[in-house]
């Protein structure tokens, strides 16, 4: 068998033979800096090959986030006459950006990659949860309505100030994803940044309206959504990053690697013990 393995590829007579040839030529080392921007999460040992089997679910998620949030936030602030509060986007709010998210958070799961499934499945969710308020079957506002008219009870006071709850909760489990992603790369450590300011805003945006004040909820609204153009930009720059890099094009796009500016864990371990090995198929230094 290494006697096969060692031959030139002319003197391989069997197909076996050829065949290991190509998977060994084929087993190229990933460096760290290319999974991250792949998989937006730090690159660890995570075990078995499925990430040489499957594709990689990331674009497909990113597509959902962006495919949804990009009209969204178009929305919020009424360009070209827009808004509604998206009704219109309600199919692409629940298809784009819930079920392909958490389609992709499904994959992210399969391949061992807690982050990105973390964050694909509580995006993917709020995409479903915000076109799931707008269909009147929900009845969402009922319980805050006098008449039974779920729309009339979405405008009481009790209603914007229990939704602005919802979206504080939302901005505190982005900030801890934000901390997070300090072990990514830069663009999308500033897109999650953004997006904290994003959902503050409609947190502030409902709880003002709860109090009265239409005209300061209406421009945290719009600052809300523009904090979600922004971020949808670098989103949209992330999703090209990883197409390109798919499709083996040959220009890479930077991120700004951060992994090696935040050390993890692990790797900060194994220096102070001066093991000189390897961190997750990385060799310390």
């Amino acid at each position: 068998m290494e006697d096969s393995k060692a031959a030139p590829l002319n003197q391989l007579h069997s197909r076996e033979d050829f065949l290991r040839r190509v998977q060994t030529a084929d087993s190229v080392f990933l460096p760290r800096e290319v999974f991250e921007a792949l998989y937006l999460t730090p690159k660890r040992n995570v075990p078995g090959d499925l990430r040489r089997k499957f594709g990689n679910p990331t674009p497909a998620a990113l597509i959902g986030f962006v495919m949804s949030a990009t009209p969204y936030a178009a929305a919020s602030m009424g360009w070209r006459g827009a808004g509604g509060l998206g009704g219109a986007l309600i199919p692409t709010m629940i298809f784009f950006g819930g079920v392909l998210q958490i389609i992709g958070a499904i994959g992210e799961w399969i391949l061992g990659n807690t982050f990105p499934m973390c964050l694909f499945f509580t995006y993917g969710t709020f995409w479903i949860v915000a076109g799931t308020q707008l269909i009147p079957w929900f009845g969402v506002g009922v319980q805050y309505s006098t008449t039974g008219n779920s729309f009339h009870g979405m405008t009481e006071p009790s209603y914007y100030a229990t939704v602005g709850f919802y979206y504080l909760a939302l901005t505190m489990v982005t900030t801890i994803f934000t901390v997070c992603a300090l072990r990514t790369n830069v663009v999308f450590f500033s897109a999650l940044f953004t997006l904290i300011f994003a959902f503050g805003s409609a947190t502030g945006a409902f709880w003002n309206l709860a109090l009265g004040d239409a005209d300061l909820g209406k421009k945290l609204t719009i600052a809300a959504g523009a904090f979600t153009w922004a971020l949808t930009m670098m989103v949209w720059y992330l999703l090209a990053v990883q197409l390109l890099e798919s499709v083996d094009f040959p220009l890479t796009l930077p991120v700004g690697d951060l992994s090696k500016v935040i050390k993890g864990k692990t790797e900060r371990t194994a220096k102070k013990e001066g093991s000189g090995g390897t961190v997750d198929g990385t060799p310390t230094e």
